[in-house]
């Protein structure tokens, strides 16, 4: 074979070759884009999952409802920064919770109700809104730590020691708003029949979810915790009216088919109905 025809056949051998390089190396970024794209749907799939294994988590002040709070937040961790108790913390990936939110754990680190709440205004979004914390006073908006509603503190009767008649007061305590949030209530122990509770009683129209509460139980694990309102809270609906409660009853105005019912008994003042039937001879 002359030297042209040699350098022919290694010229076709190494072209051969180069081409099944090429198509080895499309192979191989092919699966590697597979696996790529494999890896971002599992990460992906685990981030919502997460996201929707939250139910119990406490928010900021100020924070949104927890699906508006969602899809304004940006996860810029400035609320976390502001925060000079390091109370709020940015959720991880394995925390179960939506990765990037900030959250805080009442019983390790709680809110301490800063009177100027530093962690809303640096807020870019208004997932945190600076409205609901504010109150008018003079004429100007002025922050105020009493709107807050991060959540509601919930005593659990059976494990809290004030129930089984050791006196403890330590949530009563530590409450912020003391004896609107948490007030204690006296009653008679009639298993011991010379002893008094002193019951701790979380009033939620005046809890703020701080957790303070939570922080300073005695128990081992807290028999005060403090829940997202929506969890904690029931809803007694549109249709029930609370008669004693005038700004309720305005809800009545105007509605059609609505009178009041009088009978016999009706007309008698409460100490006669109470008394009705009673042989005092």
């Amino acid at each position: 074979m002359s030297n042209s025809g040699l350098e022919k056949g290694e010229a076709m051998e190494e072209k051969k070759s180069s081409q099944i390089s090429e198509r080895r190396r499309f192979l191989i970024q092919m699966a590697q884009n597979v696996a790529i794209a494999g890896v971002g749907g599992l990460l992906w799939s685990a981030y919502v999952d997460e996201a929707k294994a939250a139910p119990l988590i406490l928010r900021p002040p100020g924070a949104r409802r927890e699906d508006e709070f969602i899809s304004l937040c940006i996860k810029c961790g400035l609320c976390v920064e502001a925060c000079p108790y390091d109370t709020l913390l940015l959720a991880k990936p394995g925390d179960n919770l939506p990765t990037g939110t900030p959250y805080f754990i009442p019983r390790d680190i709680p809110c301490y109700m800063c009177e100027d709440i530093p962690c809303v205004p640096p807020c870019p979004t208004g997932a945190l809104n600076e409205d609901s914390v504010m109150s008018i006073k003079d004429g100007e908006k002025v922050f105020d730590i009493t709107k807050m509603r991060m959540g509601v503190a919930i005593v659990d009767m059976k494990s809290c020691i004030a129930y089984w008649g050791i006196q403890c007061d330590a949530c009563y305590r530590a409450c912020p708003i003391l004896d609107k949030a948490i007030y204690l209530e006296y009653r008679k122990n009639e298993r011991t029949g010379k002893h008094a509770f002193l019951l701790p009683v979380v009033d939620p129209d005046h809890c703020t979810g701080c957790g303070l509460c939570e922080h300073a139980c005695v128990t081992e694990k807290a028999a005060i915790r403090v829940l997202p309102r929506e969890v904690a809270l029931g809803e007694v609906g549109k249709h029930y009216v609370k008669g004693w409660d005038k700004s309720d009853e305005a809800r009545l105005k105007g509605s059609a088919g609505i009178e009041t019912t009088t009978t016999e008994r009706s007309k008698k003042s409460a100490i006669e109905s109470l008394n009705e039937g009673i042989d005092f001879e």
